[in-house]
């Protein structure tokens, strides 16, 4: 009986990463051929191609990176984002997820490390991410203003630190910020490169 409870469990968790990514990847390409669909039925009829709404929803994106790129639409996105950077509950989430996602968007890679932080004379080790190579302004006195930002994340995505250390308590690792993050997620089980790996 133990044996299969042990078979059963270990189906199930070769199963979940994949059924639920499958699932996700379904209702987001549902959802996006659904409302193609809407916009483009009283044009086209019944004719339909499967598939029109992904090209149509990736050319959206496209065209609003493109946009947003250029300098005459940055007043119109600090018109856009108003009500968002003014309501006080509103304002804590989207700015906290808009400096987030601003930070995995394409920049100076050399703003976007991942680190590995040990304290000197200290066996402890952890792996983060810097945040910020700059603290001059930020109301901190000399010293700290020399160090480096460096965010900690914690397990299973439930929060994180943000510390300032010197510059010299740090080793740049070879590993994207997206490696780290994902690896974090799962608090550093198993090989981010090899799931299935022991």
């Amino acid at each position: 009986m133990k044996r299969l409870y042990a078979y059963f469990f270990r189906g199930l968790i070769s199963f979940l990463p994949v059924g639920l990514t499958v699932y996700v990847l379904y209702l987001f390409v549902a959802w996006v051929e659904a409302s193609a669909m809407r916009l483009l039925g009283p044009i086209t009829g019944d004719f339909y191609l499967p598939g029109l709404g992904i090209v149509l929803g990736t050319g959206f994106i496209l065209v609003l990176g493109f946009l947003v790129s250029q300098p005459f639409m940055t007043r119109v996105l600090d018109w856009v984002e108003l009500p968002f950077t003014n309501l006080p509950l509103v304002k804590s989430i989207y700015s906290s997820l808009k400096s987030f996602a601003d930070y995995f968007a394409p920049h100076e890679r050399d703003v976007q490390q991942v680190v590995l932080l040990k304290k000197p004379n200290t066996d402890l080790s952890i792996i983060g991410l810097v945040t910020r190579q700059s603290l001059a302004d930020l109301p901190l006195d000399a010293q700290t203003q020399q160090h480096l930002a460096v965010y900690l994340p914690m397990g299973y995505m439930i929060g994180g630190y943000t510390v300032f250390v010197p510059r010299d308590w740090v080793q740049v690792l070879d590993m994207s910020v997206e490696e780290a993050m994902r690896s974090s997620l799962t608090a550093w089980m198993g090989n981010p490169k090899n799931p299935h790996a022991p």
